[in-house]
């Protein structure tokens, strides 16, 4: 069975960061296309950027060189580096491949 566990996310202050990650099983991180999403309260799921079967990466224009995904293939996990947080990021955060996604991790940015 494939399945994601994201995990990291915490309580932060504007300007701060945090590594979010993303445990794989039932398939391999390696050369799979897989996207990190968001949710803020009352809205609809956000794409926040992908990483390509090969290594490349695509993020959202609000990211604005702030985040950065990579992936651990000896350990199966999908990461999500945020820097410079901001209010506005607050939000649930997901990973995810293709219809799988998992139970999101919460962020949220306050002073």
């Amino acid at each position: 069975e494939e399945r994601l566990v994201e995990s990291g996310g915490a309580l932060v202050q504007p300007g701060e960061s945090l590594r979010l990650s993303c445990a794989a099983s039932g398939f391999t991180v390696n050369n799979t296309m897989m996207r990190w999403e968001r949710r803020a309260p009352g809205k609809g799921f956000e794409w926040v950027g992908t990483i390509y079967r090969y290594g490349t990466t695509d993020y959202a224009n609000f990211v604005a060189g702030r985040f950065t995904i990579s992936r651990d293939v000896a350990k199966n996990t999908l990461y999500l580096q945020l820097n410079s947080l901001k209010t506005e990021d607050t939000a649930l955060y997901n990973c995810a491949k293709g219809n799988l996604r998992g139970q999101g991790t919460q962020v949220t940015v306050s002073s």
